[in-house]
């Protein structure tokens, strides 16, 4: 500290030197200088007499050192820092207390044991206009599906949807299915809608038009194929760059268009192929190929005579899709195409008694797709269709053989839709239709326009199956 205050003094001195010289007015330069020898002097004597006394200082903290023994001090500290370190060994370690252990079932919890429950509703407006009635419209709520899923157990899922409409209730579909119940092989038990094709798989509200396609409409009915049975999926080995599954099925023939006659519940058989190849990262192709065979044993011939005779119904279908989507774009631009074709062959027993025939009948629909925005689908779709030429197949004394014949030269229906479809959000859909039908010997030109909102209440949003 005195060290500083003498270099301030210093400085200020040197300063003020400089002032009074700078000035040069008032000052004497001989006077300023011997005042300046003095002031060094008295420095100086100052800092003698502070060493003197920092000296004293360090001589008395020493006497005191001395005096207290403080290096003997040291040695007791380091003694007994090594006898406690002696006894802590010889101590035993502290057991530390056990923690609770909580047994936890492997089971489900409670709460995902209740199954998954989802609502969906379908609700149409129609206006039609035809050459043989005036306009006229209808609204219709066709469907609202609840909707149930749980997994039973690790291997073991449930599905099942009831459907209600202004008249009724019924059972949809109602299974279960086995997971690896082989190498890749799945096995499903209950009621379920057929593997035949790929639309007929999907329910009503996940279409991506109004109404099923109109050859399947015609050959299986308004609500498509829908029996209960078993069903086997198996997972083939790839072929080259190809995934393959084989789907084999085995219903009771209950379908009222294909086996209306089958009173002893022959059952049917249906397998479908199915071949999916990724192009490229964005785009893909899948085909396959479908068979179903059953029996009918009871025909009306006739007004009023029941013949028993066992006749073969078959039907094959062949489909095919093509899906681009850009990878970095999926969620606004993609273009999709799907086509299926059917052919249907039905012994009968003729209703005019005229022995055995055959029911002939085929079709097929395309439509094609694309996303132009994140929430807006365009596309177009056309149908057309071929009954069998019956003579027979309108009398109203006999039973009526239609839509699989009809009594017209060569009769054909055809059918264009376009159409559009907006997701508010993913629980909410609606969808604008126009439909225009037109044939030979089978139906009137006809002018339809549909209204479609379809929405859902749940987890499962709009599932096809």
């Amino acid at each position: 500290m005195p060290k500083i205050l003498i270099v301030l003094m210093l400085l200020f001195l040197m300063m003020f030197t400089n002032i009074t010289t700078a000035q040069g007015k008032d000052g004497d330069i001989d006077q300023l200088n011997t005042k300046i020898l003095q002031l060094q002097q008295q420095i100086i004597e100052m800092q003698k007499k502070h060493d003197a006394e920092i000296n004293a200082l360090k001589q008395q903290v020493n006497e005191l050192d001395g005096q207290t023994g403080k290096p003997k001090a040291k040695d007791e500290l380091t003694a007994l820092r090594e006898l406690a370190q002696a006894e802590t060994a010889k101590e035993k370690p502290i057991e530390e207390k056990a923690e609770d252990v909580t047994f936890k079932s492997q089971g489900l919890g409670l709460q995902a044991l209740n199954p998954e429950i989802s609502v969906t509703g379908d609700f149409l407006f129609s206006t039609r206009q035809d050459t043989t009635s005036d306009q006229s419209s209808d609204f219709n709520f066709r469907n609202l599906g609840l909707h149930l899923e749980s997994w039973l157990d690790p291997y073991t899922h449930f599905k099942g949807a009831i459907e209600f409409n202004e008249d009724e209730a019924e059972l949809g579909e109602a299974y279960v299915t086995l997971y690896n119940l082989g190498d890749d092989l799945n096995l499903t038990l209950g009621k379920f809608r057929q593997q035949f094709g790929v639309v007929n798989r999907w329910h009503k509200h996940g279409l991506d038009q109004v109404d099923f396609p109109l050859v399947l409409r015609e050959i299986f009915g308004n609500d498509g194929l829908n029996q209960s049975g078993i069903s086997l999926d198996w997972l083939m080995p790839p072929a080259g760059d190809a995934s393959q599954q084989l789907t084999f099925q085995v219903t009771d023939g209950s379908n009222d268009r294909l086996f209306g006659g089958n009173t002893s519940n022959r059952p049917s058989l249906l397998a479908h192929y199915k071949n999916y190849r990724d192009i490229s990262k964005d785009t893909y192709t899948e085909w396959g190929l479908s068979g179903l065979v059953g029996w009918n044993d009871q025909w009306e011939v006739g007004s009023s005579t029941t013949q028993d005779s066992r006749e073969m119904t078959t039907v094959l279908g062949a489909d095919f899709t093509f899906l681009w989507e850009p990878i970095e774009k999926m969620r606004y631009r993609n273009l999709e195409w799907r086509s299926e074709a059917y052919w249907l062959n039905k012994d009968i027993l003729a209703p005019d008694d005229s022995g055995e025939d055959t029911l002939n009948a085929w079709g097929l629909y395309s439509y094609l797709q694309t996303k132009i925005s994140r929430t807006v689908d365009i596309g177009i779709r056309g149908d057309f269709y071929v009954p069998d030429t019956k003579n027979y197949a309108e009398n109203p004394n006999w039973t009526s053989l239609s839509p699989l014949a009809a009594t017209g030269d060569n009769p054909y229906l055809w059918q264009i839709s376009p159409y559009i479809t907006w997701w508010q959000s993913p629980f909410v859909e609606f969808r604008a239709e126009y439909d225009y039908s037109n044939g030979k010997g089978i139906e009137n030109p006809e002018h339809v326009i549909w209204l479609q909102c379809i929405f859902s209440a749940g987890p499962h949003k709009h599932e096809r199956y």
